[in-house]
């Protein structure tokens, strides 16, 4: 069997997931203007730190600090907390979020900049975040260090740390694991949205055979490991018809049967 790196897999999801932040971080360039709430005013981060400074404190070498918003002048100035939240002086006067934006709860504010995940979310299979029922901070730090948790250091085990928070059944540990698992969730699922189900980057075979390809001798059967598959492949997926059921790793079968 030829297995290409599921490795490869990964570089596509990270790559668009790269450009879309990569549109807001370019240096100097406006990229929006700060979100309005009717008769508030800008007060400054300073304000916001004296009762979040658990969160401002950490700011300064988050991927969003690196933003430039346009300013109320029209030009170009460093983000700060009302670039996202709106202005606060309602918001420091009452004390209460009513007179705040929470992004958690209205990715608008996310997707004024991320424009590409507008798109994603209303396709079939997806997050339900432009429902409300959860936000892009639920799987996204704006306000520190790098947007996905662990950081670029181990971008695969941040993802799937990520993804665990929900989805702990599928997480492990495995006796016998997926490998592709250690390439990161994203390799097999488009977690912004999809037009397949699960929110799968391919449909039924094809998706499995991004990895698992094998040159073929014979127009009439598909073997894989010396098995012939045809059959199975005619009548569903790999993970269906009683087959590799186990697909994120199993504890009992090293073909992930069950």
């Amino acid at each position: 069997m030829i297995r290409l790196p599921a490795k490869t897999l990964v570089i596509a999801g990270l790559a668009a997931w790269a450009i879309g932040l990569a549109s807001c971080v370019m240096s100097g360039r406006a990229i929006m203007m700060p979100p309005a709430i009717a008769g508030a005013t800008i007060v400054g981060s300073e304000s916001c730190a004296k009762c979040h400074a658990n969160v401002t404190r950490g700011f300064h070498d988050a991927t969003h600090a690196h933003l430039k918003m346009t300013g109320e002048d029209g030009k170009p100035r460093s983000v700060s907390c009302e670039s996202c939240h709106g202005p606060a002086s309602l918001h420091v006067k009452a004390g209460t979020r009513a007179t705040i934006i929470n992004p958690k709860m209205a990715p608008d504010t996310c997707l004024q900049c991320h424009v590409n995940n507008r798109a994603e979310f209303k396709l079939p299979s997806t997050h339900p975040v432009l429902a409300g029922k959860i936000g892009c901070t639920h799987c996204h730090d704006p306000h520190k260090g790098d947007t996905l948790p662990g950081g670029a250091r181990d971008l695969a085990a941040s993802m799937n740390a990520t993804c665990a928070k929900c989805h702990p059944a599928q997480a492990g540990p495995f006796v016998f694991e997926h490998e592709v698992m250690r390439e990161g969730c994203v390799a097999c699922h488009s977690p912004h949205g999809s037009v397949n189900d699960k929110m799968l980057k391919s449909r039924g075979t094809s998706l499995c055979y991004q990895c698992h390809f094998q040159n073929q001798q014979s127009g009439v059967q598909i073997m894989h490991g010396g098995v012939d598959h045809s059959q199975n492949v005619i009548r569903g997926t790999c993970w269906t018809a009683g087959c590799h059921e186990a697909i994120h790793g199993s504890n009992v079968n090293s073909s992930l049967r069950y």
